[in-house]
């Protein structure tokens, strides 16, 4: 073929892609139009459009730049019309899951739910589908925000064999978490307990698990943020003792201590039944940093609050002898008060802290905080001695002891009397919404006072979503006021997603300055609270190249 041919043949090859071009609908649609367009889709279908060709996945990558949380609350008596709901919420807008959430009723079947979720949020996303004894979130028929007290369900009942009834009196309801978290990796990590092997040895597999899973993803052994359900039946105190060791400070630790569960992680789906051999006592959402993220996405942080709904009253005692009913999972205790030789029976202590707390109107639930100086230990590294508190419900009292919820107590420890205390929890309220004021404007960083305006507004976080954790106690009936729980986050991050659950048990552990001290009057640390309600925050840092 002569030169002259080859530019003939070339112009007509030009001129028949011209034409074709010009017939596709899309080649008339610049780049901002296409990403408006596809901005717009619902979950699905954006991931379909992802899949066209590099050109529109690239689109879709501008589209999910930057982290994402989104959640949907549905009351419906249904449990499949009520998953519905939530799902076709919460997928309603471009979203990549990496990790789901679902908290319902005890009238859900958890298998179902399970099921259900798999099928639209794909193979691969780590599911935990938990029991919770009221949820928080915004109504996905409404777009009204509640908080929703459901009937207590087996989470709290110690001598549940795992089987779900049939017929069930309990409200249902479901508050579904959806999250896009790119520059971290999730998982799902059970701790198992076979009935013939140490717990101890247990707990430490679980703590190498999760090291396991963050080194894989990050190369290092320190996660982002762990977020835990405890079984029912599980004795979470002295996992989360080791967890408390073995975590650096700046892993955040939160999550409700008792609930029924099933899970499916990245590779694989468990229930919390097991087996005739093992059963769950937990499972940890573990969100560790990916080393293998693409550049130009910033850094994601767990930021935590917690309000505190107790006060003490009453000197404090110490343990002079301890006896464990293992049936009940109770202690028995005397215990002599500061400053007195005298050892006293539970009823005598008793009838001291009541007429401290004759003068008010209603009946507060009382507890002790108890603190505990023990050694701990993983693998070969030498034992760490650890200050704790821990509270256990007081269960009664008589002419021999006081009986108080929980195991763990030795001869010799200290504890002090705390009541649930209304006043208290609604002046801690106030201070984590004037703490989650000062993280909004950034006035908590120290560095930000020698930037310019310019450099002030390059590095502000920005919050993209937001966890409750609070306790059944607490809500409506407790303050005599809605919502009250969840306005310091409403009220300083409007429109930003937000979700929540009640608990049996509050966990929470951080190092950040919103927390400072968990409890005022202890010094030791404490990762287990009662009459508490704790705040995840989640913020997102930009990279310098995304200006």
């Amino acid at each position: 073929m002569s030169q002259m041919e080859q530019q003939q043949a070339l112009a007509t090859a030009s001129l028949k892609g011209n034409r074709k071009r010009q017939t596709t609908p899309f080649a008339m649609i610049n780049d901002d139009l296409l990403l408006n367009i596809l901005s717009r889709l619902p979950a699905v279908s954006f991931a379909s459009a992802a899949c066209v060709n590099k050109y529109w996945n690239g689109i879709c990558n501008r589209v999910l730049s930057r982290p994402k949380l989104s959640s949907a609350l549905s009351l419906n008596p249904s449990p499949e019309v009520a998953v519905g709901e939530v799902l076709d919420e919460v997928l309603a807008e471009p979203i990549r899951p990496h990790f789901a959430i679902a908290n319902v009723g005890g009238g859900f079947r958890l298998a179902e739910v399970l099921r259900l979720m798999s099928k639209k949020l794909g193979s691969k996303t780590p599911i935990i589908v938990t029991t919770a004894s009221g949820i928080i979130g915004r109504d996905a028929r409404t777009g009204e925000f509640k908080e929703a007290k459901l009937m207590l369900s087996h989470c709290y009942d110690l001598n549940w064999d795992g089987e779900e009834d049939e017929d069930t009196e309990d409200t249902n309801g479901i508050v579904l978490t959806v999250g896009f978290v790119p520059g971290l990796k999730v998982d799902a990590i059970p701790l198992l307990q076979p009935t013939k092997e140490l717990r101890d040895a247990r707990i430490e597999k679980f703590v190498m698990d999760i090291r396991d899973f963050t080194s894989s993803a990050s190369g290092s052994t320190t996660p982002v943020g762990i977020i835990m359900f405890g079984e029912g039946r599980a004795n979470m105190k002295p996992i989360l003792n080791v967890l408390d060791f073995a975590m650096p400070l700046e892993t955040v630790i939160l999550g409700n201590e008792r609930s029924r569960f099933l899970y499916r992680s990245e590779s694989d789906y468990k229930d919390v039944r097991g087996n005739k051999t093992c059963f769950t006592c937990a499972i940890a959402l573990v969100f560790a940093n990916d080393k293998d993220k693409s550049c130009g996405i910033g850094n994601i942080q767990f930021n935590v609050a917690l309000s505190n709904g107790l006060s003490t009253i009453g000197p404090k005692y110490k343990a002079a002898s301890v006896k464990v009913n293992s049936c009940d999972h109770t202690t028995w205790l005397t215990a002599r008060a500061e400053g007195n030789p005298a050892v006293l029976d539970g009823q005598r202590i008793l009838d001291d802290i009541n007429r401290k707390l004759e003068n008010r109107s209603d009946a507060p639930d009382l507890y002790i905080g108890v603190t505990t100086r023990r050694n701990f230990s993983i693998g070969s590294k030498k034992p760490k001695l650890m200050t704790s508190l821990t509270f256990h419900g007081v269960v009664g009292g008589d002419e021999e002891y006081l009986y108080v919820d929980g195991i763990g107590i030795k001869t010799g420890d200290y504890f002090q009397f705390y009541h649930s205390d209304p006043a208290t929890a609604l002046s801690s309220c106030s201070e984590v919404t004037m703490k989650l004021k000062d993280f909004k404007s950034d006035k908590s960083s120290k560095n930000v006072r020698h930037m310019s305006d310019f450099d002030v507004n390059r590095v502000r976080k920005e919050v993209f979503g937001g966890l409750i954790f609070g306790c059944y106690g607490r809500g409506e009936s407790f303050f005599k006021r809605p919502s009250i729980d969840s306005s310091p986050f409403l009220e300083n991050f409007p429109g930003v997603p937000v979700a929540g659950v009640f608990c049996g048990g509050e966990i929470g552990r951080s190092s950040s300055s919103m927390t400072g001290k968990f409890h005022k009057d202890s010094d030791s640390c404490c990762c287990l609270h009662v009459y508490s309600t704790v705040y995840l925050v989640m913020s997102y840092t930009p990279s310098e190249l995304e200006y």
